[in-house]
């Protein structure tokens, strides 16, 4: 028998009796004559104590040479611990050994096995599979099999099924750039990996599966970034003869299970619904962070007029009120101003105003305003003694919204308002359906092509596609979509439409979505659906800042799966079987 308990099992109630624990060697520490190993499982930590006193000088003569990470087998008997460590459960006991085996002996790590561990990404990334024995990093992949056990579940108790739907499927080149496959057996053709079940999720509903749901690997050739991975997991639902609000009413009721499961946390309140076009205009993103308020105020009857070149010329001018914040120093205010000016946030400059402890308004623009008019934007900002009024302008009312989005941001994590902790979920609605791209001079789905425009807003279609609403929402939390999804068209004629409007010919159309406008012609039912995000639920809830640590084996920014060496090149004779050849890498 390997062991007849977990290294993290083991307490006072258990003392005398004779126990078998296997797992892996933290440290070795000797003082006098005895050795004290702290032995690890996946489960937790348990001192084993080797006293030549009491056991025979073979055996303490092995523990003293044992080294980091080797596998062991230890019988012994559980002992009080005369020195109690409080930071672990099993803190209170020992096992002092009387027989050890080793299992498997290992070279010295290249990095250290703790949650305070000195190896940097790149090296943890390597040895990925050395990295997952932290116990920090294993907490996650337990908290990521705990959400996905929740939420199956919870849609199992709603009436929804799990349906596999495939992973080699058609290229459709009109979202994201597909991961594509060359097939042996239909030369010069190719699969392509799902960006999502979207399709597939559609004609369930057509074939009569009201209810569906899987727990999905998807794949997007994007460039990566913190919440980005080449592949990813979707928790994707639909759901037919459904409306806009009972969808958002089943999904959230799953929020609100999986805070109440995972996190221990109660939420009774309805979760609020914000429109797009108040969403970009108060907060300059549609997922905008809620945990704190610095609502954005338009500024340009204020500041516009009064000989200030910078405002005077600007298409839009805003501003956000930081509470109590009026003590940042000018050097403070520099560095704010180096941030905004960052090529990846691109503003030109800030401009900043004091309100004093005696209400007078102090800016960096004096010599262009008059107290009165800095008194009007105290009032209009709403700007209290103490508080700090920062503001930018620009050209582009949408790209100028976006600076103030990060330089809000800043702010809220410089005065401490964006605390993990803290959990502010809202709704997201009214998209528009179409963006038009002035480089293709054509308009774009926001979302994607099956996407249903709000049934008032059809007569648009015709006269003015750009004010179109979609019938879809996004789910948001702290500032992170966590999923989103539409009311799908389940019309033919409607659908047609959608295609002409996004540029599609007739012959085109049925060549990449055919079989779905098929299926539609055999009774679809009126359905609409969501997918979260499971990577950034977990991150969420595990208070990452990035998607990659609840991820068992990610790939680092570059796509690469640096652990196994992933992608790499492949010999001749399987390019000749697929009928490849390749082309020179152009720099």
């Amino acid at each position: 028998m390997y062991r007849t308990n977990t290294c993290g099992e083991l307490r006072l109630t258990h003392l005398q009796q004779t126990v078998t624990l296997s797992g892996w060697v933290q440290r070795v520490r000797r003082m006098g004559g005895m050795t004290f190993v702290d032995l690890r499982d996946r489960y937790g930590t348990t001192q084993l104590v080797f006293n030549r006193e009491s056991a025979s000088a073979e055996l303490c003569d092995r523990a003293e040479h044992m080294g980091r990470e080797w596998v062991i087998r230890a019988t012994g008997t559980v002992m009080e611990r005369s020195s109690k460590n409080p930071n672990i459960p099993t803190g209170d006991i020992e096992i002092a050994v009387s027989e050890m085996q080793v299992l498997n002996q290992s070279e010295v790590p290249p990095f250290t096995i703790e949650d305070e561990t000195d190896g940097g990404d790149d090296l943890r990334m390597r040895f990925r599979y050395l990295d997952l024995r932290r116990h920090c990093v294993r907490s996650n992949m337990e908290l990521r099999h705990r959400m996905a056990l929740e939420v199956r579940k919870y849609l199992d108790g709603e009436g929804f099924i799990e349906v596999e739907t495939p992973m080699l499927i058609k290229s459709t080149p009109e979202g994201a750039r597909d991961f594509v496959v060359p097939s042996r057996m239909n030369p010069g053709q190719f699969y392509a990996l799902p960006q999502s079940p979207q399709t597939f999720k559609q004609l369930l509903m057509v074939s009569g599966f009201d209810r569906y749901f899987q727990i999905v690997k998807c794949f997007r050739d994007e460039d990566l970034r913190a919440d980005r991975q080449p592949e990813f997991t979707q928790i994707d639902c639909e759901m037919s003869f459904v409306e806009q609000e009972d969808v958002l009413t089943t999904f959230e009721g799953m929020t609100k299970h999986l805070f109440r499961t995972i996190r221990g946390v109660e939420i009774a309140d309805t979760f609020p619904r914000m429109a797009w076009h108040d969403a970009m205009k108060y907060y300059g993103s549609d997922k905008p962070d809620t945990r704190f308020d610095m609502r954005f105020v338009e500024l340009m009857d204020v500041l516009k007029g009064h000989g200030f070149g910078v405002f005077d010329s600007a298409a839009y001018i805003g501003g956000i009120c930081a509470k109590g914040a009026a003590s940042y120093t000018r050097k403070q205010l520099d560095a704010l101003t180096d941030f905004v000016k960052r090529p990846q946030i691109g503003a030109k400059g800030m401009v900043y105003a004091r309100v004093e402890a005696d209400g007078n308004v102090k800016s960096s623009v004096d010599k262009f305003y008059s107290q009165e008019t800095l008194q009007e934007l105290r009032k209009t900002m709403g700007a209290e003694p103490n508080d700090l009024i920062l503001i930018l302008s620009g050209d582009d009312i949408m790209k100028t919204r976006k600076q103030l989005c990060e330089l809000r941001l800043e702010m809220g994590a410089q005065l401490g308002l964006r605390d993990k902790n803290t959990f502010s979920c809202l709704w997201v609605v009214d998209f528009p359906l179409f963006e038009w791209d002035e480089e293709t001079q054509r308009f774009y789905a926001m979302h994607h092509p099956f996407t249903s425009p709000k049934p008032e807003d059809i007569p648009l279609l015709d006269t003015d596609p750009g004010a179109v609403r979609a019938n879809a929402y996004d789910m948001v939390i702290n500032g992170v979509e966590v999923g989103g999804g539409s009311i799908r068209i389940h019309d033919s004629a409607l659908q047609q439409k959608m295609f002409e409007l996004l540029g599609f010919t007739h012959e085109k159309a049925q060549e990449q979505f055919g079989f779905l406008m098929n299926a539609f012609k055999y009774g679809a039912p009126p359905h609409g659906g969501l997918a979260y995000g499971l990577d950034r639920w977990v991150s969420l809830f595990a208070g990452l800042d990035s998607i990659r640590d609840c991820i068992a084996f990610p790939k680092n920014n570059a796509g690469r799966d640096v652990m196994i060496d992933a992608p790499s090149a492949i010999d001749d004779t399987q390019l000749d079987e697929l009928f490849l050849a390749l082309k020179p890498h152009e720099n």
